[in-house]
């Protein structure tokens, strides 16, 4: 039984030395690799410093030449081959004669022997990196080597010793072997420890191996005296076995720092923190169990202060917060929290100044090499402690997740103002952003979580874009995603009735969440990446549209509703165009552009709510759209952009767009008829193209010339806009109530009319395209007839009281009339193009004339039972009969040549 319980305890101590021997190794190895990286790439640069000192010496001095492989006999020259006599070739031919022979040339130099030029041997081939070792090779080769390198019997006898000491302490104690006191026993274990303590002392030069050995375990024998005589016996109060502790430990790492003795320090803290696992009894006193390793700690951290043993480190690390955890799960509960919360919070500070004090003591080119396990490896085992602790409760664990931050934040404000600390000082701010990030859904409710994470997420990509570092701008837009979807979960509905306007968390949410995009927007802009400016900023809309549009929906009345989203449309504009003025960008201008444009789809919702546009609130959003809209245009004004200038030919069709409107609603209001009514649709069309034509300059302000380059659009698209709706009213009865109708006298006839002869006028002028100049004689004719033929059927409805449907173009009366009315128009074209000398016109009225003759036959003969269709055929064969008299034959061509009539 006793050699099994020692070979356990062996075991259990042989597994983590082994651990912490492969560590120092892998360690040990690391910097001889560094080490050899840089003698290689310093041999390197002396090796290759001759050779580049001979390539410029070769270049000036080409004419030293090395010599040669080897001699080969020069080629003869062409002289020496023309000197040379001929070879004999029997029965040859003799040559014909020839003219004067050609001048032979004259034989080229003879070539010097030059001898090759040397050729530098090739430099030597760079040998292959080989592959670095994986983790499994090095801890073997580390376990190898520290059991065949050094003094093996010392390391293996002291750890064997130090395992039976405590298996004998507890056996002995179980069995009652000893007669002596315990006082005594332990007293003759502790001389025995300080005698190997104090021989080890005295062998550190003659066997500095031997003695590091043998000091370590005799100070681990000590420390586990120490704890049985106060845990296991009671013969040692609290405070001087604490004390005698403080000492050991103390004195273990200022023999490690005298010594250099990396190996020391850590048997001797192993030991330290396996005694209380040995020698526990179950008694479950943590508070001493704590204070214990609060001691050991504390050795760690005075020898962090002078040497940078990150293996130290690593040790208490582990063995402190793995046994803390083991502790917490079997042991922990609530009525504990008073007396464990102070050692969590000592443990903490502890390993929170130990990456400090590691890169400290580096050298100064390596101190950003900062040890990633303890810096964050502390706060989230502590914090997930903590939070057990505190058993869930979120305020004070909120305030927890605050307070943490602020701490990083004051160690990454200290320590960016160091040289060398500038990784460390940014993994410090990284947490303090993450900590500060995780206390506000803690504390907040999911709204106020979206605020801060959206804010969070605009700083975040700053500082990622500043930093150049992409971690940062991803962590940023994801936690604006996550405050979306927060702000999401959060929202109800619609406001509550008591909450006022604009002034309530759920605007200012979306507000904030909105400028956040906004500021990642422009972020991007100054760093060269558009595209990306580009979605932040129409997610940043997004958001500001959307809010907007729920404000009003939920805070406005009915009616109101969209009088609101104009003015709405107006203020986005108006502040996109401020910000354009100062900081130009195309987004913005394209954003005043769009609200600029907005205001005619408004118009027409406004008509069909409440009228017009102008009703009830109406007035006052037209009114501030049109002062918000010529300042936003002033804003452009400077804009070198088009965009500016499409701006501005937006605002130039909004407000015709209105006024027509409204004074269709006025001709409805003050009962008059619809002819009226559509009437007054045309004419601030008509003054707009007036103006454009006549009177530019007013319509260039305030872009001045720069607009010159849109009228044409302008004026093109005034004019298709009059071509509709001139086609489109040829299909009303044209009501002149309260005025008698008459012919061309009427209004809907008078503005028809005068719509004609204005883009008549137009396509004649210069500024018309002359892709129409072709096309305008034939586009007139056509509006002339249609026009005629309206009026004819107007006339009918009029006078003779027939329907403006159907009926209208089945009566006899409406086809006589279009017979007569055409054929009137056929002769006078017939005539006038006889008369004028113009074929043309002539075969035009021709033409007419055929298409009434096939109405006659096709439609009209159905009429001649009554007195209009006999009416009809009669007067189309006197006016027939008129034209052979008067224009009997089409005109003759004249064709002008050389002066002469053909």
């Amino acid at each position: 039984m006793e050699g099994l319980l020692t070979l356990l305890v062996l075991v259990a101590l042989a597994v983590p030395v082994l651990l912490i021997v492969a560590l120092v190794s892998i360690g040990g190895l690391k910097r001889r690799v560094a080490d050899l990286e840089d003698a290689v790439v310093r041999l390197r640069a002396d090796a290759e410093a001759p050779s580049r000192a001979a390539a410029p010496a070769q270049r000036e001095a080409p004419d030293v030449a090395a010599p040669p492989r080897a001699v080969v006999p020069p080629e003869p020259t062409l002289a020496e081959l023309t000197a040379s006599p001929p070879p004999t070739i029997a029965s040859r031919p003799p040559a014909p004669a020839a003219g004067p022979a050609a001048p032979t040339p004259p034989p080229l130099p003879p070539r010097a022997d030059v001898a090759p030029e040397a050729v530098p041997p090739p430099p030597p081939r760079r040998p292959a990196a080989p592959p670095p070792p994986n983790f499994v090779d090095v801890a073997l080769r580390a376990v190898k080597r520290w059991f065949t390198v050094g003094n093996v019997p010392v390391k293996v006898g002291m750890l064997v010793l130090l395992a039976g000491v405590a298996a004998l302490l507890k056996y002995g104690n179980d069995q009652g072997w000893f007669h002596l006191p315990m006082e005594l026993r332990l007293a003759g274990v502790a001389a025995a420890a300080l005698a190997g303590l104090v021989f080890g002392w005295r062998q550190r030069f003659d066997r500095p191996a031997f003695a590091l050995a043998l000091q370590g375990g005799a100070i681990g024998v000590l420390l586990l005296v120490v704890f049985a005589a106060f845990k296991l016996y009671g013969l040692l109060p609290a405070g001087a076995a604490f004390g005698l502790s403080i000492a050991l430990v103390a004195g273990l790492g200022v023999l490690a720092v005298l010594q250099d003795s990396r190996t020391l320090a850590v048997l001797g803290i192993l030991a330290g923190f396996l005694a209380p696992i040995w020698l526990s009894t179950g008694s479950g006193n943590h508070v001493a169990l704590f204070s214990y390793y609060a001691v050991l700690n504390a050795a760690i951290f005075a020898i962090a202060w002078v040497k940078s043993w990150r293996v130290l480190n690593l040790l208490g690390f582990v063995f402190t917060w793995g046994i803390g955890i083991v502790w917490g799960v079997l042991a922990y509960s609530p009525d504990k929290q008073a007396s464990t919360q102070p050692f969590l919070v000592l443990f903490f500070v502890f390993y929170l100044l130990l990456p400090i004090l590691y890169a400290r003591r580096r050298p100064p080119g390596r101190r950003d090499l900062v040890d990633g396990c303890l810096l964050f490896g502390t706060p989230l085992i502590a914090f997930s402690l903590q939070a057990a602790l505190l058993d869930g409760e979120r305020m004070p664990l909120a305030f927890c997740a605050l307070a943490l931050a602020v701490v990083y934040a004051a160690l990454a404000w200290a320590l960016r103002r160091r040289e060398g600390y500038a990784v460390l000082a940014q993994a410090h701010a990284l947490l303090a952003v993450g900590f500060a990030t995780l206390s506000v859904p803690l504390a907040l409710s999911a709204r106020a979580t979206a605020c801060v994470f959206a804010l969070e997420g605009a700083a975040l990509v700053w500082l990622g874009l500043k930093q150049r570092r992409v971690l940062p701008q991803w962590t940023g837009l994801g936690l604006q995603l996550a405050a979306a979807v927060a702000y999401s979960l959060g929202m109800s509905t619609l406001p509550a009735p008591d909450v006022q306007a604009i002034a309530n968390p759920a605007f200012m949410g979306a507000l904030l969440i909105a400028l956040a995009g906004f500021a990642s927007a422009w972020s991007y802009r100054d760093e060269g990446e558009p595209r990306i400016a580009l979605m932040y900023y129409l997610w940043g809309l997004a958001w500001w549209a959307g809010n907007l549009f729920h404000e009003i929906v939920g805070f406005v009345d009915g009616d109101a509703q969209v009088d609101a989203m104009l003015a709405a449309t107006a203020v986005t504009g108006w502040l996109a165009a401020e910000v354009h003025r100062l900081r130009p960008a195309r987004a913005l201008a394209a954003t005043t552009l769009l609200a600029l444009a907005a205001a005619i789809p408004f118009a027409l919702l406004q008509t069909a709510v409440h009228g017009h546009p102008f009703e009830g609130a109406g007035v006052w959003a037209w009114l501030a759209y049109a002062l918000l809209g010529v300042r936003s245009l002033l804003c452009l004004r400077s804009d070198d952009d088009h965009i500016g200038d499409w701006a501005q030919f937006a605002w130039w069709l909004v407000w015709p767009s209105v006024l027509a409107l409204f004074a269709g609603w006025l001709t409805e209001h003050v009962a008059l008829d619809h002819g009226w009514t559509l009437a007054a649709l045309a004419l601030p069309w008509i003054a707009l193209m007036l103006v454009s034509m006549a009177r530019w300059p007013l319509l260039r302000v305030p872009r001045g010339e720069r607009f010159d380059d849109l009228r044409l659009p302008l004026q093109v698209t005034v004019s298709l806009l009059l071509a509709l709706w001139w086609w489109s009213t040829q299909l009303a009865p044209g009501d002149a109530d309260p005025l008698p109708w008459l012919p061309l006298l009427n209004p809907l006839e008078l503005v028809q009319v005068g719509v004609l002869v204005l883009l008549a006028r137009w396509l004649w002028s210069d500024e018309a395209p002359r892709a129409l100049a072709s096309m305008r004689v034939t586009l007139l004719s056509a509006a002339g007839f249609a026009l005629v033929t309206a009026v004819t059927l107007r006339a009918v409805h009029q006078w003779g009281g027939i329907a403006w449907d159907a009926r209208l173009v089945e009566s006899s009366l409406a086809q006589t009339s279009l017979t007569v009315v055409w054929s009137l128009l056929g002769v006078i074209g017939w005539i006038a193009g006889s008369r004028r000398g113009q074929r043309t016109l002539w075969l035009a009225g021709a033409v007419l004339m055929g298409v009434v003759l096939a109405k006659l036959v096709l439609v009209d003969r159905q009429h001649l039972g009554d007195l209009l269709g006999i009416g009809s055929f009669i007067a189309y064969g006197l006016l027939c009969t008129l034209v052979g008299y008067l224009a009997p034959a089409p005109p003759r061509e004249q064709a002008i040549g050389n002066g002469e009539t053909a």
